[in-house]
């Protein structure tokens, strides 16, 4: 399936706090690449223990009449779902016909939600997702217990949205240091109308001067695509060093690649990234 094929902007919508703000991103980056934009609500299944774990020793009838009861508890919890659903899908959709984006569709599913993502991942350009999801949001220093298992299943950017959307970001930082996925990533910024006028940081975090040497190739490529680039080679903790640089040059987005061989992927996919997650102040978008 080519490029043109998998056009639609994606966003998971729940009862978080954090909906809205997936909604205005998802908003920002249709607008921005001209794409269409589509609303999933997940539902998700839930086990149900086995009748006899929970009638134990009890006659037959009353079993029977047990199992009937936890049937209609189950469907009107279904119902229920559904229709909650329902309407924080119509709340997105008034956020995005509001910002001049009248013609989201809106999507209910049942099941898990990689396993709804990755039927329909042919289809996906972006997928925006909040860093958490209901019922983990006020858990303090936690994000959302599926993320990384989503973003591994899934071979499309994915912007993990953790604050308000408050203005289009006109400066990102890109975590860049030469290896094959970051250099793929950078390709991919370089081509994509996503980025277009936007001041480009590329913030290399490396200890000799081959790796300057990277940043130099890498700073190339996106002056080549004519974006206005900011290069720095920054020396120490790669955590520290990254939140230190988007903070003091108000960064509104970092674009790192994913699943790289070296410093990239244990930032990604470890410990250091759950702590960059979890600290950072600016959404994160993950190339694949």
């Amino acid at each position: 399936m080519n490029n043109q094929q998998r056009s639609t902007i994606w966003a998971c919508i729940d009862g978080s706090s954090y909906s809205a703000a997936v909604t205005d991103y998802a908003v920002w980056v249709a607008k921005k690449l001209q794409a269409p934009l589509k609303l999933l609500h997940n539902i998700e299944h839930r086990d149900t223990p086995p009748l006899m774990d929970l009638s134990g020793s009890i006659g037959l009838g009353s079993r029977e009449e047990l199992l009937e009861e936890l049937t209609s508890m189950e469907e009107r919890r279904s119902r229920i779902l559904l229709e909650q659903g329902k309407a924080m899908l119509q709340d997105a959709h008034r956020r995005t016909v509001a910002q001049d984006c009248p013609d989201a569709e809106s999507i209910q599913r049942h099941g898990s939600l990689e396993e709804t993502l990755v039927e329909m991942e042919d289809e996906i350009r972006v997928l925006v997702v909040g860093i958490c999801g209901e019922g983990h949001e006020n858990q303090e220093k936690q994000i959302g217990t599926r993320l990384e298992s989503l973003i591994r299943a899934l071979h499309r950017p994915v912007l993990v949205v953790n604050r308000p959307f408050e203005q289009p970001p006109q400066r990102i930082m890109i975590a860049y240091d030469g290896s094959e996925v970051s250099r793929k990533a950078l390709d991919m910024v370089s081509l994509s109308p996503l980025y277009s006028g936007l001041e480009c940081h590329l913030v290399h975090v490396g200890q000799t001067a081959q790796e300057s040497d990277q940043l130099k190739e890498g700073a190339a490529i996106l002056q080549q695509a004519g974006l206005k680039t900011v290069c720095a080679e920054l020396k120490g903790s790669v955590q520290e060093q990254l939140e230190h640089y988007y903070s003091s040059h108000d960064i509104e987005l970092v674009v790192m690649g994913a699943f790289g061989q070296s410093r990239l992927r244990e930032l990604l996919f470890g410990s250091l990234t759950q702590r960059m997650l979890i600290n950072s102040k600016i959404p994160l978008l993950l190339l694949r």
